[in-house]
This record gives C-alpha cells, structure tokens and sequence, in this order.
C-alpha cells in the first residue's frame, strides 16, 4: 500500500538550540539573581524550536509565505518565520517501488486475470509535485491500476504470459505521459505475476499435454514410413541380388556371437535360409553365365 507524505519532524537541532538558550538563561539568571534572563532564554529557545528546520539530502520542501509560494528548501538546515511562514511535506526525490495490482480484469479474449506489477518512479520535479496535484502518490497509484486494466484489455492471454516485458513497456510510456506534468517519472513497469482460474489453468495444462501427444504421434508415424520404405527399397536389392542377402544373414549371425562369452541359438529355419540363399546365388549364378 502506498503511504502518504509525512511533514517535516521536529529535528534535533532545533531542540538542542531550544535546550542551550534556555540553559544560558537559567546560568545568567542564577548569576545575576534575576529571572529576566531565563526568560528570555526560554522565548528565544521556543522561537528557535520552531524556525529551524532540517531536511535530509534526498528531500526538498516548499517554503510558503502568507500562503504564498516562495521556493524550495534543503537539503540541510534552514529558517523559517513562525506564524508568517510554513512549509510543505517533504518530498524524497530518490526511486520509489510500489505495487500495482489488477484483480478478475478480462483479457481482449475474455479471460479473467489477475495481474501484479511492480512501478518503478521518481520525483524529478519536487516543485510541481507540491503545486501541481493534492496527492501524487494516491495520484500514482490511482493512475498506475488504471493503465493496468486498460492494457490487460487490450492484450490476449497468450501475450501476457509470453510477452510481459512489451506489455511492461506500454505501461511505463502511458504512465510516463501522465505523470511528467506533476513532475515525477515512471521509470519501468516489470509484469510480476500473471494468475488465472484454477479450471482453466487446468484445462490449459491438458490441452498442452493433448497437442504434444498429438506431436509425438506424427512423429512416430513419419519415422514408421521412412522404416518401411527403407525396408522396401533393401527387399528389392536383394531380390535381384541373393548373394547379398546370404552375406547378410551371415554377418547377422556374427554380430550376434563377437561379444565374449555370449551364446546365440539360431532356429533351423535360419539355417535353412542361409542354404536356400547359397543355392539360390548358385542358380543365379548359371543363370548368369547360360
């Protein structure tokens, strides 16, 4: 949640000078034997309670005059007249962090999100962030959940989830558009989270699940017509080749037995096989030569 801007505190050195004048007084006055220069010491040291100000490094305040703007003041301390004179809020110009969320907004495809996101601002401006708006961070903030919303419509949930830095960059230029009059910029916009409804997270999953399945089926029976063609295509060399074919099984039958200490039982049908593709190279062979 965003907090807003806290006044100035009463700072140490407005108090330590309210402690000395009000302890020389109390010295003079115990020396003269005279209470005159007590008071005095304590109205200068109330006084001065209340006109020295001290603001950190990072800060600037606006100093009014009868309510009228005069400048700004800090980093440091400085003076101001009471009564005649206040100052504004301080105003911290380093970078901020605030989180933005958007909560069952629908997609441009009608899903419901929520959507977390993280704004990264500064104020460069602090005078026309004092003058210029009542309330910069509620302003911010305010702006920030809007453009959100708008962009969440504007988008498909496919793009959300695999383009956040896109969507994250919209956001900073539409944010950045509003907010430069008031003297603050949005630096970046980071897309933190993405969540949908637990059914149709699950219905997603299974779908995803169904298409690679469905993949790996073609995948498959491309490699099942590749096999078969290679089958088809070694069928015909050797049919007109027997003598390949009978030199085939014989290194079929060596590669089975190279390994050591292994035992390979061969079916007389192979055998038979091996005999039918010698007498079939025989045949081939007088064909050949007739």
């Amino acid at each position: 949640m965003l907090t807003r801007m806290e006044s100035v505190p009463m700072n140490r050195v407005a108090v330590t000078a309210f402690v000395l004048c009000v302890g020389a007084g109390a010295v003079a006055g115990a020396i003269i034997n005279h209470p005159a220069p007590l008071i005095v010491g304590g109205l200068v040291g109330v006084y001065l309670l209340f006109a020295i100000k001290v603001v950190q490094q990072w800060e600037r305040v606006a100093l009014m005059r009868l309510g009228r703007y005069v400048g700004l003041r800090g980093p440091g301390w400085f003076h101001v007249l009471p009564v005649f004179e206040t100052i504004s809020p301080t105003i911290g110009q380093r970078v901020r962090v605030h989180s933005v969320t958007a909560e069952s907004t629908l997609t441009r495809d009608t899903v419901p999100v929520n959507v977390d996101a993280i704004v990264f601002w500064l104020v460069w401006n602090a005078e026309k962030s004092i003058l210029e708006v009542e309330n910069f961070i509620e302003a911010i903030n305010l702006s920030a959940q809007t453009a959100l919303r708008e962009s969440i419509g504007r988008h498909e949930l496919a793009q959300m989830i695999t383009e956040r830095e896109v969507m994250g960059h919209e956001l900073q230029r539409i944010l950045d558009e509003k907010t430069n009059p008031w003297g603050i910029t949005v630096q970046s916009v980071e897309i933190r989270d993405v969540r949908i409804p637990q059914s149709l997270e699950d219905a997603m999953s299974r779908q995803a699940q169904a298409e690679r399945e469905r993949q790996a089926r073609i995948i498959l029976g491309q490699a099942e017509t590749e096999i078969s063609d290679s089958f088809v295509k070694a069928a015909a060399a050797y049919a007109e080749n027997p003598v390949a074919l009978h030199l085939r099984a014989m290194n079929m039958l060596y590669e089975a037995i190279k390994e050591k200490g292994s035992m390979v039982i061969v079916p007389s049908s192979a055998v038979e096989t091996m005999g039918l593709g010698g007498s079939l190279a025989t045949a081939a062979i007088a064909k050949q030569q007739s």
